[in-house]
């Protein structure tokens, strides 16, 4: 599925949309260079699970956590990761739970020791604008992919 994100705000209101359609368990994959709006999909998802907090780029801390009345989502971000074995001496399986989502910004850096995805979400920068494309890899991430395309239609 494909879809152009115009501005900022569109960019939100997708995020907005992926929490009405991603259930506890899941596992996200986000793509896309830098500055072209994975963070702020992230936050877009967060404020419509009702989160009212801060969301900032995990660079630094690796991982942020936002606890949400029965949902965990936490939000990794491995662009610093220098080697995928770093995500076993963080405690990666701890954080894989049944009441939780994780977004994985740059998983392409965490190849081998990360869960296999449900979606994955790639983002590009054209022009102004984002151009989006999703897939869903496994059948609950297939779900979530006809779920998101019958909400933009």
């Amino acid at each position: 599925m494909n879809c152009e994100l115009r501005n900022e705000a569109e960019t939100l209101a997708f995020g907005a949309r992926l929490f009405e359609c991603i259930d506890n368990g899941c596992v996200i994959y986000l793509y896309g260079d830098l500055g072209a709006g994975k963070t702020t999909l992230v936050r877009g998802y967060l404020r419509a699970a009702g989160y009212e907090g801060i969301v900032k780029s995990p660079t630094f801390a690796l991982v942020e956590e936002y606890r949400i009345d029965s949902r965990t989502v936490y939000h990794f971000d491995l662009y610093r990761l220098a080697d995928p074995e770093e995500l076993e001496w963080i405690g990666l399986h701890d954080y894989m739970a049944e009441d939780t989502v994780c977004f994985f910004e740059w998983p392409q850096k965490g190849y081998g020791v990360l869960p296999t995805s449900d979606v994955n979400l790639q983002l590009v920068v054209f022009n102004e604008a984002r151009l989006l494309e999703l897939t869903g890899y496994s059948l609950r991430g297939k779900k979530i992919e006809e779920k998101i395309k019958k909400l933009l239609e």
